[in-house]
C-alpha cells in the first residue's frame, strides 16, 4: 500500500503505524496481537477503524509504541490506523470522523503543584 508511516498519541503513549495489504494480522512492537493486549476494551479499541470504514481483514497492521499505559498505547495506535487509512481512501474520511476517530485526544496529566500531595488534592485542614 504505503510506504509511509503514520503517528498515533494519546496521552504519553506514541504508536507509529504501518499498514499493508494482508489478511488482517495485527503485530504490535514485533509481538501478537492478542498478547500484548489481554483486554477485550484495548483490542476492541485498536480495531475500530476497521469496523467503522468496513475493512476488516484487509490490512496486516505493523506497530511500533511506547510510553504511557495500556489504554493511552491502544487509543494512539487507533489513531494512527485511522489516519493511515483516511490516507490510503479519503471516501472514509466522513465515516471516520463521525466516530471521532481522526481527533487526538488532547487531555494530558495535571502536573502536580508544590505544597500539595497531588495536582488538585489538598493537605488535610485543621483548624485546631
Amino acid at each position: 500500500m504505503t510506504d509511509k508511516i503514520f503517528v498515533g498519541r494519546r496521552k504519553n503513549a506514541t504508536a507509529r503505524v504501518f499498514l499493508r495489504s494482508g489478511s488482517g494480522k495485527v503485530t504490535i512492537n514485533k509481538r501478537e496481537f492478542e498478547n500484548y493486549f489481554p483486554l477485550k476494551d484495548n483490542r476492541d479499541d485498536v480495531i475500530l477503524p476497521f469496523k467503522v470504514t468496513e475493512t476488516a481483514g484487509k490490512y496486516d497492521v505493523y506497530v511500533n509504541v511506547n510510553g504511557g499505559g495500556v489504554s493511552g498505547q491502544s487509543e494512539a495506535i487507533r489513531l494512527g490506523i485511522a489516519r493511515a487509512l483516511e490516507s490510503i481512501n479519503p471516501d472514509f474520511r466522513p465515516a471516520l470522523k463521525a466516530e471521532g476517530l481522526l481527533r487526538r485526544d488532547p487531555r494530558m496529566v495535571e502536573r502536580k503543584k508544590y505544597g500539595r500531595p497531588k495536582a488538585r488534592k489538598r493537605f488535610q485542614f485543621s483548624k485546631r
